[in-house]
């Protein structure tokens, strides 16, 4: 069996571990614009000996950004900033991934560290949120505009307008945000879609629109390059969407041509009953993977190196992916070859230091 620090090869691309840093948002954008700060943040983390470093989440429109300071890939004008991410990336080693993404019905909200509260309305800074149905996440949040069948569309086209600019900054590793609540997922999950059309009632029905926008993507996405899915593969609520719906849509997500599912989970309610327990999410990897026989990547509160390599070697992800994790220890992944006893990809210019 491979383990943590085996090369491990998707499509046309190689990463030099098993290792990688899980999108993150961190709100640090004007006007969807990367700056430097994206530049030495996720550089940093290649420099640390990564794999892969996929870039947080990026919105395909400006109404599908969570808060007024994520990063945005909706305009021609966000290539070239992005473009300086995904090379300080990959000259330290690192494949440079991203994640596009909108966030439905859980839009215009204001940073965490700014109170995270919904900005409605009556506030310049806010804006109108769409979702399958007229349902707000919670108490406080707009309620979401209905999209129409031809929204539905126009936020298809998005996606595939957002995937070809990161292809044209030369991003080499494309995830498509399909979880959280956001707004792919709250079109498969029961909780938030109550549609009586073609995109809402039965499980096929509710998959059409993530299987419509991977149709859309993979008309300008090489073939050659992995497309992945971060998919919330249980509601942890009762009715809601399950981890044997997963697998079903990752059996079909496989047969549109998508590469790997980033298993995550929650987010559709404010309180799930969700464990709390290191690599808590690491069975829903497990059961997706061999389900559907897709490659998968694992995460949540995954943070001893043991406990990573783990995984690898008994076949429960092909990924381990960090966040968290990677915000306390840059170099983890140069820690980790030291537990483990095997070559650490130490920059020459830290040689002395390792």
């Amino acid at each position: 069996m491979p383990h943590l620090f085996e090369p491990y090869t998707q499509k046309s691309i190689t990463l030099r571990n098993r290792i990688g840093v899980s999108p993150m948002c961190t709100y640090t954008a004007v006007d969807g614009m990367a700056n430097d700060w994206h530049v030495i943040h996720l550089g940093a983390r290649a420099v640390g000996g990564v794999g892969l470093v996929i870039a947080e989440a990026t919105a395909v429109e400006a109404r599908g950004r969570i808060t007024p300071h994520d990063l945005g890939i909706w305009s021609d004008e966000h290539i070239d900033p992005l473009a300086r991410v995904a090379s300080a990336i990959k000259v330290n080693g690192a494949a440079a991934g991203i994640q596009i993404a909108h966030a439905g019905r859980k839009a215009s909200v204001n940073r965490p560290w700014d109170g995270g509260k919904p900005i409605l309305l009556d506030d310049a800074r806010g804006w109108p949120v769409i979702g399958p149905s007229p349902l707000g996440y919670q108490e406080g949040y707009a309620v979401p505009h209905e999209m129409s069948k031809d929204e539905i569309l126009e936020v298809q086209q998005a996606f595939r307008a957002g995937a070809l600019r990161a292809l044209q900054a030369g991003f080499e590793w494309l995830e498509i945000h399909a979880a959280h609540g956001y707004l792919i997922h709250s079109f498969y999950s029961p909780i938030s879609n109550q549609r009586t059309d073609e995109y809402g009632g039965s499980f096929e029905n509710r998959i059409r629109f993530l299987l419509e926008t991977v149709r859309a993507v993979r008309t300008v996405w090489p073939d050659t390059l992995p497309l992945t899915v971060r998919l919330s593969a249980t509601d942890w609520v009762e009715g809601g969407w399950t981890l044997e719906d997963s697998v079903e849509l990752a059996k079909y997500l496989k047969g549109e041509g998508v590469d790997l599912i980033d298993c995550s989970s929650g987010s559709i309610v404010v309180k799930g009953k969700i464990p709390g327990s290191p690599g808590y999410q690491v069975p829903l990897s497990e059961t997706v993977r061999r389900g559907a026989n897709i490659a998968t990547a694992a995460v949540g509160l995954i943070t001893a190196p043991s406990h990573a390599d783990e995984i690898i070697r008994n076949g429960r992800a092909d990924l381990v992916l960090l966040g968290r994790e990677m915000l306390r220890d840059p170099h983890w992944a140069l820690h980790a070859a030291q537990v483990l006893k095997q070559p650490a990809p130490v920059p020459p210019q830290y040689l002395r230091a390792f």
